[in-house]
């Protein structure tokens, strides 16, 4: 990654995060090996489902690392851009969807200010 805001991913910070909490590297890394292992889903399609994941985390290093994983796994351009639109529209839809909480708020908020009005002076 070229982008200043994000330290590039390097070799020297891997082996910092290990030597720091190898217990918990290992017990992530065995995690990860297991929840992208061949199974009921493919590992291709685990690695699509990642990429859109990625994108609704906003993780940069994840959106590369697994549209790399992706590509190595078959997942075609094309596939990973319908999975990101799917993301998109799901992120979209909770936003959406929320809206329920602002409307009964407001909801509220009117229904008090018209009890103020009927209120004498």
């Amino acid at each position: 990654m070229t982008d200043a805001v994000y330290p590039p991913a390097t070799r020297q910070l891997a082996e910092r995060r290990r030597k720091l909490a190898p217990a918990q590297q290992a017990a992530f890394e065995a995690f990860s090996k297991a929840a992208f292992a061949e199974g009921a889903l493919s590992a291709k399609f685990k690695q699509i489902i990642a990429v859109a994941v990625a994108h609704v985390t906003q993780c940069p290093y994840c959106i590369k690392g697994h549209t790399e994983a992706a590509t190595r796994a078959g997942a075609t351009g094309e596939e990973l851009m319908e999975a990101i639109w799917v993301a998109a529209e799901m992120r979209a839809g909770g936003a959406y969807a929320h809206t329920a909480v602002s409307l009964t708020a407001l909801e509220a908020i009117e229904e008090r200010q018209a009890e103020k009005k009927r209120q004498p002076a």
